[in-house]
């Protein structure tokens, strides 16, 4: 994936963050919940009666999201400069490390850093140095 520099301004970026953190707040205020996608998902994999509705609710709004912002701007096609190989070995190596840390970057980057938690500083701070260093090497050294 690649980002166009020419395309991005800080002040979109700067609305979505804006965004992303007021509806973390929210959710936790109304709902005394930690709007993390890892644990959202897994409870929908080991349903609780009663804890069903927000759920779903929840994983539809993160897909219908997009489309309906489709629906009144043009929306770039993606490009991700990887194979379905890397992409399932990808997808499979952050399961595994969202399952070990606790939670995803949702989870511990937007809603635990912003409850001062330490336990997700350091891991946010363990993901996020993985993924430079995964970066580093697969783009630098290895020359993928």
């Amino acid at each position: 994936m690649s980002v166009d520099w020419n395309a991005f301004t800080p002040t979109a970026a700067l609305a979505g963050g804006v965004l992303i953190g007021s509806a973390a707040a929210v959710f936790a205020l109304f709902n005394g919940r930690i709007a993390g996608i890892s644990g959202v998902l897994g409870g929908l994999l080991r349903p609780v009666m009663g804890d069903l509705g927000w759920r779903v609710a929840f994983v539809l709004g993160l897909v219908a999201a997009p489309l309906a912002y489709a629906v009144f701007a043009s929306v770039p096609a993606p490009r991700i400069d990887a194979g379905w190989g890397q992409l399932v070995i990808a997808g499979l190596l952050v399961g595994i490390g969202t399952r070990y840390g606790s939670g995803c970057t949702s989870g511990h980057g937007v809603c635990g850093l912003s409850r001062l938690s330490l336990r997700s500083l350091v891991a946010t701070a363990t993901f996020m140095g993985a993924g430079f260093a995964t970066v580093f090497v697969v783009r630098h050294l290895i020359g993928a």
